[in-house]
């Protein structure tokens, strides 16, 4: 049985830069929902007084998250003049090269990689329900 994984990216706003940051991502969105069509959740949350943003991430399996990833080394550097990564956070269990990947991108970048791989159970829901 395949198993859903959450990844959560935190970043430090650069100094001036969250509206630029907002824009940055409201324009990149809808381009990762038509690449990205098995990402389930691609959300961002800024804390405005203390000048942080969190990137979350929703995927139904690894295999879903290793495609979301292929292209991230451009996407992030683009991303990268509005944040600095804070630290990172995978819950689930993704394919060995991506968490290769986290863990090359996090010791560069000097923040912490938290791992949580084991499902415990639940359910994910990627058409929201009923209405």
């Amino acid at each position: 049985m395949s198993e859903p994984i959450v990844f959560i990216s935190h970043f430090r706003v650069n100094e001036g830069k969250l509206e630029g940051f907002r824009r940055f991502f409201r324009d990149g969105a809808p381009l990762i929902d038509a690449q990205k069509p098995r990402t389930v959740a691609f959300l961002a949350y800024a804390d405005d007084t203390a000048g942080r943003v969190a990137v979350v991430h929703v995927f139904p399996d690894a295999e879903a998250m290793t495609r979301h990833f292929e292209g991230a080394d451009e996407r992030s550097a683009a991303a990268y003049e509005f944040i600095t990564p804070d630290g990172f956070e995978i819950y689930g269990q993704p394919s060995a090269d991506v968490v290769g990947t986290m863990r090359t991108g996090a010791a560069s970048a000097g923040v912490t990689l938290n791992m949580t791989p084991g499902y415990a159970g639940g359910f994910l829901r990627p058409s929201g329900g009923p209405k």
